[in-house]
């Protein structure tokens, strides 16, 4: 069977295995998700950076151990989620929610050349207006939103990466949604 072809979970076994193609497979297949989820969570390239190869490194580590009880996914995220919360407590920093910088990495794709100036501001408008609708949610919320969104996991897999009941985290990625709808109907300000 080639490589390509294989689930995430034999492709983790078959690096435990000693099979350094399994694992840059692996890598290939997750990297961008996982980078975008720390990214906006981190809202600091540098610090998603050290986050990323914090979690590949513990992937790596992990690897004799890793027994696939859940999807290869579920076992990343929950990685990852559990790198950031240990940055927080190791720097006595919580995530506030005041604001996600222009960092985002949902910015850094270039327009096309033929946009024009007012199809750009509006653009610009709602991306700030979505990253101040991200950053205004709970934590809690945000995170729920964040894997459901990068990561591809069903509602009982993000349940199970931050710690909850199923019916937890659907109720915290219904109150994101509504949430950051409401922020980003255009009258919205008018409603309240």
């Amino acid at each position: 069977m080639d490589d390509s072809s294989r689930d995430d979970a034999q492709l983790m076994l078959d690096y435990a295995g000693g099979n350094a193609r399994a694992f840059e497979l692996l890598y290939a297949r997750h990297r961008a998700a996982l980078y975008r989820y720390l990214m906006r969570h981190a809202r600091d390239p540098e610090l998603a950076n050290d986050l990323f190869q914090e979690v590949w490194g513990r992937v790596i580590a992990a690897r004799s151990r890793y027994e696939p009880r859940a999807k290869f996914q579920t076992f990343l995220f929950t990685l990852a989620h559990n790198c950031f919360i240990d940055h927080c407590r190791r720097s006595a920093v919580r995530p506030r929610g005041t604001s996600i910088d222009d960092t985002d990495t949902a910015d850094t794709l270039a327009a096309p050349d033929h946009s024009r100036p007012d199809v750009e501001l509006e653009r610009a408008d709602n991306s700030a207006r979505y990253r101040a609708a991200l950053a205004a949610l709970p934590a809690e919320q945000r995170d729920v939103f964040l894997l459901h969104e990068e990561s591809a996991l069903s509602v009982e897999e993000i349940a199970k990466v931050v710690g909850v009941g199923a019916e937890t985290a659907k109720s915290r990625l219904r109150y994101a949604v509504n949430k950051l709808k409401r922020a980003l109907t255009p009258a919205a300000g008018e409603l309240r």
